[in-house]
């Protein structure tokens, strides 16, 4: 069953769109202000997060800002009784990934739902798998196969990787992947990552037909390269 979070300060019309999702095979939890909906967002994983706007303590843009700057990844919609132009475009500058203006039909509602979850599922399945030269690199299982031959990576160097794929071609701060993976940003955390980086690079060696590089960027990072050799 998908989790939904909704956040709504309206009680009849939170019980009654918790009901129509639930009979609809949906797990729903109800928060009735802001702050209750992005504590819930920060302690539990939900698939799709249905916020009002006008609630106490937090209204939802805020929610939205602080989903965005916390990195919490749950997509989230709007459904609200602003309906002017200008706070829609704002609901779709937060990154909402869509906005529905109250009243509204129910069943609208679930058809969005059913889409918006179904992207958001194929767009975790295509950023699972990534194309190094020779190389797969499959994230979910840290596998790395080179052929019929594959490594079982560590989970440090799979999340190290993952960042550089995500990036490549772009420095990948040292401050990033510290602060990312070893939640922390001290001498012996930066000691701990070169050696990971030196590991990844006797894997990525092992590709005859380019040269895969993790370029050292003096006193900021890493960039991850891969070139065709002629």
């Amino acid at each position: 069953m998908k989790k939904i979070l909704i956040a709504e300060d309206d009680t009849g019309f939170g019980l009654m769109l918790r009901a129509f999702l639930e009979i609809n095979n949906f797990e729903v939890t109800l928060c009735e202000d802001g702050l209750l909906a992005l504590k819930a967002l920060e302690t539990t994983s939900f698939d799709l997060c249905i916020l009002d706007i006008m609630m106490p303590h937090l209204d939802g843009f805020s929610v939205a800002e602080a989903i965005n700057q916390h990195k919490i990844n749950t997509p989230f919609v709007f459904l609200s009784a602003k309906a002017l132009k200008e706070d829609q475009i704002k609901g779709y500058q937060l990154g909402a990934s869509d906005y529905l203006v109250k009243p509204f039909d129910p069943e609208i509602l679930l058809y969005k739902m059913e889409i918006l979850l179904k992207n958001d599922a194929q767009a975790s399945k295509d950023n699972d798998l990534f194309t190094l030269g020779n190389f797969d690199f499959l994230y979910s299982q840290r596998i790395l196969k080179l052929r019929e031959k594959q490594e079982k990576l560590s989970p440090k160097e799979a999340d190290l990787l993952l960042l550089l794929c995500k990036k490549q071609g772009q420095v990948l701060t040292h401050e990033e992947a510290l602060t990312k993976i070893w939640k922390n940003n001290d001498y012996f955390s930066k000691q701990s990552m070169n050696v990971y980086i030196t590991k990844l690079r006797k894997y990525l060696s092992q590709d005859k037909g380019y040269d895969i590089q993790i370029e050292n960027i003096h006193s900021s990072g890493f960039i991850l390269k891969v070139i065709k050799k002629t």
